[in-house]
């Protein structure tokens, strides 16, 4: 009995069905790992108690309504989406985060939706003060309260002008340690020396005089004038809870 052996030519003509079996197989695998990609996005984020910051007490009502949705926000476990204003997709962006926030949350009109804009919303219908030092102290900080928002430039590369590309909310010092915290959405900066990944609250640090990025400065929230009852607030004394 002979054995039914495939000619050289009968292999050739199946070629081209190997080829398209190949190409839709490295599809599907490629879909499958992308698709799992967007099922688990990189989520760290840490939230604190209002009770944790050292002005809390001192600030007016609407301002310790601002801090509690900060912090609620930052206890939902959203990731970082860019793009994103939306809480009920499971991730915002920078501006997204304050945009909702603002917006959603706080019930002002004229919200903007780029960091870009907020800066300009700032300049123009606000105050705004900037920040030259490479220092995180000095008299360029003396005006920062809770509930200011704050700006950097070249946190990316992007063709705007300004180039502002990131802002965030400040939320005052941890009691523990004299710490300045603030409240957004990032994907890699730190709180308490610990990456995180998404809307989180983070610790206020300067970029570093090689980074590209550079801290602008920090303004009040336009529509949101309070005469705040809390000037330059000194960090707790050593030993202080």
């Amino acid at each position: 009995m002979k054995a039914n052996l495939q000619t050289p030519s009968d292999v050739k003509k199946m070629m081209p069905l190997f080829k398209t079996t190949l190409s839709l197989l490295s599809i599907h695998i490629l879909l499958t790992i992308n698709s799992l990609a967007q099922k688990e996005p990189l989520t760290v984020t840490t939230s604190i108690r209002a009770d944790e910051l050292v002005e809390y007490d001192m600030t007016p009502q609407s301002i310790q309504t601002l801090i509690n949705h900060c912090l609620e926000l930052a206890g939902m476990g959203l990731f970082y989406q860019y793009g994103s204003a939306d809480p009920n997709k499971g991730g915002l962006d920078c501006s997204g985060t304050i945009h909702h926030l603002l917006k959603d949350r706080m019930s002002l009109k004229n919200v903007p939706r780029q960091a870009n804009y907020f800066y300009r919303w700032v300049w123009q219908s606000s105050e705004f003060h900037a920040v030259n030092s490479s220092q995180s102290q000095g008299f360029e900080w003396s005006k920062l309260k809770p509930g200011d928002l704050l700006f950097w430039s070249g946190t990316y590369d992007v063709k705007r002008d300004p180039p502002v590309t990131h802002v965030m909310i400040y939320l005052g010092t941890l009691k523990k340690d004299g710490r300045r915290v603030m409240f957004g959405a990032s994907s890699g900066r730190r709180f308490e020396n610990r990456p995180q990944h998404g809307v989180s609250v983070f610790d206020l640090h300067l970029p570093k005089p090689t980074s590209k990025s550079r801290f602008l400065g920090y303004g009040s929230i336009p529509g949101f004038k309070i005469e705040s009852k809390i000037s330059q607030v000194e960090p707790p004394s050593k030993g202080a809870n």
